[in-house]
Formats: structure tokens, C-alpha cells, sequence
């Protein structure tokens, strides 16, 4: 286990974090009776206490239980949008014993069909605006039951900015067989039996994003979550003091751990945004004093782009961080002019419910994974001989930490490809290409499905993306490999530019400038402008989307 790292840990922090042998729903327990009257989510100016929060969980995972025989191991699939009813539900599914299935809300009708087949899910709670992607498939699929809800049921009535469409619309009613509506679940006020999980035992199944084939349910117990919801609060320093801005998706387990479970293992508060609205954003942060934001690198992006930001008081901001995708230097600099805080990347993948790698908050590196986690071993290997590679030798990522998961549902082909033994520890192969410095600071380069083949040279699209970012003219950028009829795979670049940068910046401006910037067989040979990219429900720009299309142009 490689120990470089630990000089540059964080000061008075062990290196190692003992697990709570505790349920998830035992940390709202905790801090519920810590902490009863203090607001636990803020959500459109509606504060909800701790207590209430925890009465509602119990409220509903009774009903689940008594009402919709719900027993222990059964899948529940949630398909919402973040709300407090996504938070309640998430603790009501495991407070009933059960395990939590957690769906992109942005999957369409058939994809939805997909997931409820492969966990084989009786019970789904879902927003309204998403009932005609799921509806049809009560008793068609195996659901048999289907709890809606309406966002605009927990907004204050008080609030003073504009809301999202989808969580300022009426409650609608829904007559068909199965259906249940929240407010009628939660007023039976049933209570749940005695808890029979145990911390060793299944309690969430999020499913890969199905860039390799179809989506796989990662097998997730309450210890797994456990280990990086208490890193995740020591590492950050989540205190009960702590406010904590929730804008990443919950189905996506960096918002699902940073934004929700970590927060409420603290008796921290969390301010919660069904969607992304940068004015939105920069007004709560002001009001309620925001500490801690996790996010995504395009999230920061068009957050700083905002010409109102001047007008806004974000001293409040102490930690700011993400993963998903590295975030430009040139970008990283500018939120540091604006806040004082450096961001801090990460990196973690389903299959580890979230990070395993950290930067440290005094010491980060812009576009770099960060150090291992808490009692996380991992190294750098050669894809094709699993050979040890050493500091500055590019290879695949493996890990072996108490995060990670315990195999993928119903897969065991799967399961057993996704791991490799050294030195007696099983560790999982995470597909990403990776090297680490000196000081034991891990740096992506790409995914190994994503390099592109240039005349025979490796070409990584991050790393050119990274130098697009630095164009004042660019705004966002993604890199793909087209087929080239001398090169084989050519590099392409597809480009937002900056608002006040349209129609006076030219394609050929940004190739001919790209040559000043990296080598030759890297500068994109060609720019297409586009006024938006496909983006996953996590913020992610969806490259392989772009990737495939170019591929059915050619």
C-alpha cells in the first residue's frame, strides 16, 4: 500500500477511519435526536426540521411495510427529481428494510422498463411530470404499485424568486390502479416494525451509466455507504454548523453521499435545488450562508459565467469541490479570485458510492483525482499484464477500500472480470487510465475506451479539453476522434463560445491557436461551434453521444 501521500494529508487527520457497524437510516436517528428543531433541508425557503424529516421517513416506510408489503431485500426504485420527498424516500426504503434503487430521472420510457425488470422492483415512488415514462408499466413490468408526488407540495409559499416549472405545478390526480399519492401514504400514519437489517446487508443498487452496454446494478451494503459518508464529513469537514448546497442529482451517488447522507450523518443542513439556476444558486448561497458545495465542472462554469455574480455575497463558501470531470485551470483560478477557496476534485465511480480519491482542502491540485481515501489502497497497473506500474507511468486505476461495492446484480461474469488479485487484496478495475506524481497525487488522463488512435499516437481527449479551456473565447469544450482517411482517427473538437465571443471568433482561429498550445499530432484538426452539448442527468457532457453520432455522419 502505497504511503507517499500521507506526508501531505491533512493536518491533525488520521489516516484511517474505523466504519460505524450502523444502519444509514441509525445516522438520521442520531441526529434527529441531536438535533430535532433544527432544519435539516431548506428547500425553496420551506425549512423542514429534523424532526419532521424523521417522522415522515417513519410515516412512510410503515405504510410501505403495513400497506404495500414491502419486506426485507426488496428492491424500491426512486425516479424523482431532488426534493424532500427524494430524501424521505431514500430513508423510508431502508428504515422498511428494504434496498433502494436509485434512477436517472432524465431515462425515458423504455430505459425506465429496463430497470424495473433487471431488480425486479414491486414498489416505484416517483415524481408527477415523470408519470408518462412509468405509469404504463404497472403489472407489465413486475410494479405493482407506484407512490407519486408533487414537488410544489414542500415549497414555501413565501418564496421569492422564480421556481422551476416542474416544482411550482399543481398536484395532479391520478385515479389508476396502483397508484398512490404521497400526501395519502404519508397520513395513515403507519408505523414501521422492528428494523431487521443489519450494516453488513444490501440497501442500494445504483446502476453504471451503461456507456459499456447496458446499465449494471452495483451491490451496495449500509457499510459501503457508511465508510464514504463518514470520509466524505471528516475529509470536508462537515460539522452541525455546516450548510450545505445540494445541487448534484441524488441518484447520482456524489450528490446522493456529499449532498444528502453526509450532511445528515453531521446534523448539517442542506439547502436543496430541484434544478440548476445559476441566479437561484447565488441568491440561497447569500441568504442562508452556504459552506459546502459539491459539484461539476460544468455546473462552476456557467456559474461564473453569470454577469449578476458581482451583486452576490458568497463569503459564506469555505469548501467547494466535485468530480465527474476535471475542471479547466483557467476556470479553477477564476472561482479562486471569487470565493478564496481553492477547488478540491475528486474521484469515485458507482462502484465505490462515490470517491475514492480526495484532494485535500489545503493543498489541492487543480485537475488532479486527489490522494486515496481513508484506508483505500490504490495503485496503477498495466491494462493488459496487470503489471505494477510506478510514480508518472500511465496505466489503469485499480482500487480496494471498504467502499467498494460487492459485485453487480445478477452478474457474476461481470463481477468476476471487474476485479483482480495482487498481493492477496481483491481489487476493483475501474477502466480509467491514470497516473500518480512524487507525491502521490493521482492524475486522470481518460477512460481506456476513449483514447483516440492518431497516426499511432495515443491521444487523450481530457488533457486537450483541458488546454481548450484556456481560449478566452471558449466556454465549454469536448473532444472526440473522427476517422481520418491518412491518420486513421483525427482529433475534433466540438466548442461553446463565451456569449460576447460569438460571430467574431472563427473555427480556424481556434485550430490555428491550438498548435501554439500542445503538440502536433494532439490540436484538434477540426472546431465545429455548437450552441449546446448533450449532457447526462449528472451534468456530465455526454461525449460518447457525440462520439456515435459523428460515427453514423461518416
Amino acid at each position: 500500500m502505497m504511503k507517499r501521500h500521507f506526508e501531505f494529508w491533512p493536518n491533525r487527520l488520521a489516516t484511517t477511519l474505523p466504519i460505524p457497524e450502523t444502519t444509514v437510516y441509525d445516522n438520521l436517528v442520531v441526529s434527529s435526536n441531536r438535533y430535532p428543531n433544527k432544519p435539516a433541508i431548506i428547500y425553496y425557503e420551506n425549512e423542514i426540521s429534523y424532526k419532521q424529516l424523521k417522522s415522515e421517513v417513519d410515516q412512510l416506510a410503515g405504510y410501505l411495510q403495513n400497506q404495500l408489503g414491502v419486506k426485507k431485500g426488496d428492491r424500491v426504485v426512486l425516479y424523482m427529481q431532488n426534493s424532500p420527498q427524494y430524501v424521505i424516500a431514500f430513508y423510508a426504503v431502508m428504515r422498511a428494510d428494504a434496498i433502494v434503487v436509485p434512477v436517472n430521472p432524465m431515462n425515458i420510457k423504455d430505459e425506465v422498463a429496463f430497470y424495473l425488470n433487471d431488480c425486479d422492483a414491486k414498489v416505484a415512488i416517483t415524481g408527477q411530470e415523470l408519470m408518462p415514462n412509468i405509469e404504463a408499466h404497472i403489472g407489465k413490468t413486475p410494479l405493482t404499485h407506484l407512490i407519486v408526488t408533487a414537488y410544489s407540495e414542500y415549497v414555501s409559499p413565501t418564496v421569492d424568486y422564480a421556481l422551476p416549472d416542474i416544482v411550482s405545478a399543481e398536484k395532479q390526480a391520478f385515479q389508476a390502479d396502483g397508484i398512490i399519492e404521497w400526501e395519502k401514504a404519508l397520513s395513515q400514519n403507519e408505523q414501521p416494525g422492528k428494523v431487521q437489517t443489519v450494516s453488513s446487508e444490501l440497501c442500494c443498487l445504483p446502476y453504471t451509466s451503461g456507456t459499456t452496454g447496458n446499465p449494471k446494478g452495483c451491490k451496495h451494503t449500509h457499510e459501503t455507504l457508511q465508510a464514504n459518508i463518514m470520509g466524505a464529513s471528516v475529509w470536508q469537514q462537515i460539522t452541525p454548523s455546516s450548510v450545505c448546497f445540494a445541487t448534484l442529482p441524488l441518484f447520482h451517488v456524489t450528490g446522493l453521499q456529499h449532498s444528502m447522507n453526509a450532511p445528515i450523518y453531521s446534523g448539517a443542513t442542506i439547502v436543496l435545488l430541484t434544478r440548476w439556476d445559476r441566479d437561484t444558486a447565488s441568491t440561497v448561497i447569500e441568504r442562508h450562508g452556504c459552506t459546502h458545495w459539491i459539484n461539476i465542472a460544468t455546473m462552476v462554469v456557467d456559474f461564473l459565467a453569470n454577469p449578476n455574480l458581482a451583486n452576490y455575497d458568497l463569503s459564506s463558501l469555505k469548501s467547494i469541490g466535485g468530480g465527474g470531470a476535471p475542471l479547466p485551470v483557467a476556470i479553477g483560478e477564476k472561482l479562486y479570485e471569487l470565493t478564496g477557496v481553492r477547488y478540491a476534485e475528486g474521484y469515485g465511480l458507482s462502484e465505490t458510492i462515490s470517491q475514492t480519491h480526495s484532494n485535500p482542502g489545503d493543498r489541492p491540485k487543480l485537475q488532479c483525482m486527489g490522494v486515496p481515501q481513508f484506508d483505500v489502497d490504490s495503485r496503477v497497473i498495466d491494462p493488459n499484464t496487470g503489471k505494477e506500474l510506478g510514480p508518472n507511468e500511465e496505466g489503469e486505476v485499480i482500487v480496494n477500500g471498504p467502499q467498494v461495492f460487492e459485485g453487480y446484480w445478477n452478474r457474476p461474469e461481470d463481477t468476476e472480470q471487474s476485479f483482480i488479485e495482487i498481493d492477496g487484496k481483491r481489487f476493483f478495475r475501474t477502466g480509467d487510465i491514470a497516473y500518480y506524481d512524487e507525491e502521490g497525487y493521482f492524475f486522470m488522463v481518460d477512460r481506456v475506451k476513449r483514447m483516440i488512435n492518431a497516426s499511432g499516437f495515443k491521444v487523450w481527449p481530457a488533457e486537450i479539453e483541458s488546454i481548450l479551456y484556456k481560449h478566452p473565447a471558449v466556454e465549454q469544450a469536448v473532444v472526440i476522434g473522427t476517422p481520418d482517411p491518412k491518420r486513421g482517427e483525427t482529433v475534433k473538437a466540438f466548442v461553446i463560445l463565451k456569449a460576447d465571443q460569438k460571430g467574431s471568433v472563427k473555427e480556424e482561429e481556434i485550430i490555428e491557436w491550438s498548435k501554439t498550445q500542445m503538440s502536433a499530432y494532439k490540436y484538434p484538426r477540426i472546431v465545429e461551434f455548437v450552441d449546446e452539448l448533450p449532457m447526462s442527468g449528472s451534468g456530465k457532457i455526454l461525449w460518447r453521444k457525440l462520439q456515435e453520432q459523428e460515427e453514423q455522419v461518416q
